[in-house]
């Protein structure tokens, strides 16, 4: 089955209207929702958004109410987002780092109190599309296991970094563990098995099963590196922001909690450092090197080669999510078949 892109984004909209999400809300949940399956991001897509449905129902995630600012300087703020959509939290806050970074050169927004926000990079690029950089991080419930360990104490903790520039995408956007937790998800959903070498089970032995993977823990990338930097993350979307830590967090995978995580935005302005064209340029000189180099490409490319294919041909939909949608939209008198084609 397959799903256009604006099919997605009519279906999105619609269930969340039915709900009594307000349209603001609605229209900025449904573009995060499309941009990672564009993207290819698919664990973080459609296929993460019955997870939000049924946060909703437990009460998790709040659909009144506003984001309230608790401390703040010209160049910082820490932010509480009372439980509403992360989305509409994460936005916000990004927005609020970059009118930050075009006053001082630098803008740095940590939040709590929040809920999942959807794919990472999302919130880096609007920083991007204000000729700004952007860094997003945040820590999520414990998934990997420290070195010599079995038992998961920190999240699989996402960063994505994205880079203004007027002709090439430059971004990147990963997870510190070896493969995303919604890819596992996604595995268990699909019936896949996991690739070699990404997660272990409860006791600490290599599995390809998805759901030994989601009792055990994921490995780091790189071995000890990706877990140094998870560790790093873990401190920074955490203690600093007025979050939760290690197994104190809760509530990005298992909807029946409260999402206690945190998370980080920065946005650097390169006019206030060395000019913007200037920047640029210096950009651009290393792109050409590396896109002279044989087979050279950019961070970015892969995602933009995606986005152009899904545009022109439109995003897969198995047949699991599509019962799940399908579920969703029974209960909301919403006719799934006018959005999902065979």
């Amino acid at each position: 089955m397959q799903i256009t892109e604006e099919n997605e984004k009519a279906l999105v909209k619609e269930i969340l209207l039915k709900l009594g999400v307000n349209d603001a809300d609605a229209n900025l949940v449904t573009e995060v929702v499309l941009d990672a399956d564009l993207k290819g991001f698919t664990s973080h897509g459609i296929g993460r958004f019955p997870q939000y449905i049924k946060t909703i129902d437990a009460n998790n995630i709040k659909l009144t109410g506003d984001i309230e600012i608790e401390r703040e300087t010209e160049s910082m703020a820490i932010v509480n987002g009372h439980s509403l959509f992360g989305q509409v939290v994460a936005y916000k806050s990004m927005e609020l780092a970059i009118d930050k970074a075009k006053n001082t050169g630098i803008g740095i927004v940590g939040t709590h109190n929040s809920n999942h926000f959807g794919v990472t990079g999302f919130y880096s690029d609007l920083a991007r599309k204000r000729n700004c950089i952007g860094l997003t991080f945040a820590n999520t419930e414990p998934a990997i296991a420290p070195l010599n360990g079995k038992k998961p104490l920190i999240g699989t903790n996402p960063i994505a970094i994205s880079i203004p520039n007027q002709e090439t995408y430059i971004a990147t956007d990963m997870a510190t563990s070896a493969t995303a937790r919604g890819k596992i998800l996604e595995s268990k959903r699909k019936g896949l098995k996991l690739p070699e070498g990404v997660a272990l089970d409860k006791d600490g032995n290599p599995t390809t099963d998805p759901e030994e993977a989601l009792e055990g823990s994921i490995l780091a990338f790189g071995t000890h590196k990706g877990y140094a930097l998870a560790f790093m993350l873990e401190i920074l979307c955490g203690p600093l922001v007025g979050a939760e830590v290690g197994t104190g967090v809760t509530g990005t995978a298992d909807w029946r909690k409260d999402c206690t995580k945190g998370d980080l935005f920065v946005a650097i302005d390169p006019e206030k450092f060395v000019g913007y064209d200037v920047f640029e340029q210096g950009t651009n000189k290393f792109i050409k090197e590396v896109r002279d180099a044989d087979n050279g490409f950019v961070p970015g490319d892969i995602e933009s080669k995606r986005v152009e294919d899904h545009k022109e041909n439109g995003m897969p939909i198995d047949d699991a999510l599509y019962q799940q949608l399908k579920d969703i939209c029974d209960g909301l008198d919403i006719d799934i078949i006018k959005y999902i084609t065979e």
